[in-house]
């Protein structure tokens, strides 16, 4: 049996049920849920499979250890014992990148960063039998997370966050990430045979990710990794088969409806592009016009949307007619389900129905609200 890993896929909070059904998905098994992120174990190739097909999770982290400390010698000593030679090469360049802590003793990012970076020199000199390291090779990002004075730590083997799928050069004023968006299409029942519709689509974030769901492209196929160069760990031959086999699951025959419109002609142009770039332009169609239009003789539709939320004051006194007309032009669309997020307040007060879910959802720093309008499901062919 191939040797087994444990990895660490952080998300927003709120969607940690949709991240544990992709990692499900592709074969692995699930050692922890809590907050915020999901750890699994699998081979080495899981690293290279979930950064290209995981849609949800910010990035992907190797877990190489975990340890109680509550004071700084005890943080030095745990990160000491982790066996770092093993992974990181004589000349790799190694550093934490990120240190975060939640109710525990240790508290100062700068002396956490400092004080793993002298622990990793020292195991890493006993090793390697040199008292400096040139450190001129490839990236080796750590990141640190100590939680109760559980202190987890582990590699990022991402690079450039997991939203970056390299298709939105261009965005708009208030934009919702890519693995947001993903997981917000994720939650409802839409499949790629529904009309789909967002009236506020910006530069085009939730119908391109819906578009790449319902033809199955990963969404980090086009792009590369931290770890891609790791050769110590993981070989080339492992990532292109990792490559191979997502674009050989794509569905190039797939017939999709799905449309994006915004108000900003010129924002509009920037989705059409970023469509274009993600290789998805096929299936949107895209048009410059205000939600009081929006209309369908179709039934069964879904709107998916994030619609402006009014964070700056002056904002505030057109929402409640906004999403009176949100609510008027949801209601005379035949047995459509619509999905909104918003930090706005007044949501169904002024839609006009109260929703029959909605999930707490972190958009940013923002605490936001995804409420779930039901509509009729469509009789089975």
């Amino acid at each position: 049996m191939d040797q087994q890993f444990e990895f660490i896929a952080p998300c927003h909070f709120g969607l940690e049920s949709v991240l544990k059904k992709e990692v499900l998905s592709l074969g692995y098994e699930i050692t922890e849920v809590e907050d915020g992120r999901v750890t699994f174990r699998g081979p080495i190739s899981a690293m290279a499979r979930a950064n290209i097909n995981i849609r949800t999770s910010e990035r992907i982290l190797l877990k190489c250890g975990s340890f109680s400390a509550t004071t700084f010698d005890e943080l030095y000593e745990g990160i000491k014992h982790i066996p770092w030679a093993r992974i990181i090469p004589r000349d790799g360049r190694f550093w934490v990148t990120k240190a975060t802590t939640n109710r525990s003793k240790l508290f100062s990012q700068t002396s956490i960063q400092s004080i793993a970076k002298k622990a990793m020199v020292e195991s890493m000199a006993s090793t390697y039998h040199v008292n400096r390291f040139t450190e001129d090779g490839e990236e080796y990002p750590v990141r640190i997370f100590i939680k109760k004075d559980e202190v987890t730590v582990g590699l990022d083997t991402t690079g450039v966050s997991l939203h970056k799928r390299g298709y939105r050069t261009r965005v708009g004023k208030a934009p919702i990430s890519e693995t947001l968006a993903a997981a917000l299409i994720m939650l409802t029942p839409w499949r790629e045979d529904r009309l789909l519709v967002d009236p506020f689509c910006g530069s085009g974030t939730f119908p391109i990710e819906a578009a790449l769901i319902g033809a199955n492209i990963a969404p980090g196929v086009n792009r590369d990794f931290t770890a891609c160069t790791w050769e110590k760990l993981i070989d080339k031959k492992t990532w292109y088969e990792a490559y191979d086999e997502a674009r050989s699951l794509e569905k190039t025959d797939v017939e999709m409806h799905i449309q994006g419109y915004d108000i900003d002609s010129e924002i509009i142009k920037c989705a059409i592009k970023n469509a274009e770039d993600a290789g998805v332009s096929g299936f949107i169609h895209f048009q410059a016009k205000p939600v009081k239009e929006l209309s369908s003789p179709k039934p069964y539709g879904f709107i998916i949307t994030n619609p402006p939320y009014g964070e700056r004051l002056e904002d505030k006194k057109d929402l409640p007619e906004l999403y009176t007309v949100i609510g008027e032009r949801y209601r005379a669309l035949k047995d459509w389900s619509m999905f909104l997020i918003s930090s706005y307040e007044d949501v169904e007060r002024y839609v006009g129905r109260k929703a029959d879910k909605n999930r707490k959802i972190y958009n940013g720093m923002i605490k936001s609200y995804y409420y779930q309008f039901m509509g009729a499901k469509p009789p089975k062919r």
